[in-house]
């Protein structure tokens, strides 16, 4: 179906770009592991306080998954915020970054260790510095390339399928799904209703 905005001029890659993501988010998560996601609640459980990680979009996501935290009860803070404290050695330091290579937290994650704190990551590569510093990954399959030309259409009629999605795109999005699923899955072990959250949500805003 063909979209136009208000000026009538037609939305070329809107209904492509959806699907792309939509069927780029099953793909992904039908390729998590089970035990890696069982090992990820149990760490988030038994953690004193959790110190959330990321930097740009990624951090973004981890802000919003620090917030439902916050709303199931937990201890949660995100790392650059005035009022996070220091990590300690029962805490966990839980990192976001779709190439394991970004040097914030990185460098996050290798202060955590010398504290005695527990790392856990979600990364779409696992050998990657920050993958080999954790001590426990989630792997999120996201984009792995850039996209080498810019004719979405051509590149079709030619069979090469360049991602809609730009950047770290479908890493963050992934990671967004996968961390509210996560949530959904605490609030059963944790006995949380969607009242008990509602009255640790915000009400100055």
């Amino acid at each position: 179906m063909k979209h136009t905005c208000g000026l009538g001029i037609e939305l070329k890659y809107l209904d492509l770009a959806v699907e792309e993501i939509v069927q780029g988010i099953q793909s992904s998560l039908k390729l998590l592991e089970e035990k890696q996601v069982e090992k990820l609640l149990k760490v988030i459980v038994d953690s004193n306080k959790i110190l959330i990680v990321g930097q740009g979009r990624s951090g973004l996501v981890g802000r919003a998954f620090a917030m439902r935290l916050m709303h199931l009860g937990l201890s949660v803070y995100v790392v650059g915020e005035t009022i996070t404290p220091s990590i300690e050695v029962d805490d966990l330091l839980f990192a976001i970054s779709g190439s394991g290579r970004t040097s914030f937290v990185v460098n996050a994650a290798t202060t955590a260790k010398k504290t005695g704190a527990k790392v856990a990551t979600i990364t779409s590569h696992p050998d990657s510095p920050l993958g080999k510093l954790s001590d426990h990954v989630v792997v999120v399959k996201g984009r792995t390339k850039l996209a080498r030309s810019k004719d979405y259409t051509s590149n079709q009629i030619l069979g090469i399928h360049e991602p809609l999605a730009p950047l770290g795109t479908m890493f963050e999005i992934c990671s967004m799904v996968f961390l509210d699923s996560i949530v959904a899955e605490l609030m059963y072990r944790l006995s949380k209703s969607e009242e008990d959250m509602r009255r640790r949500h915000a009400v100055i805003e």
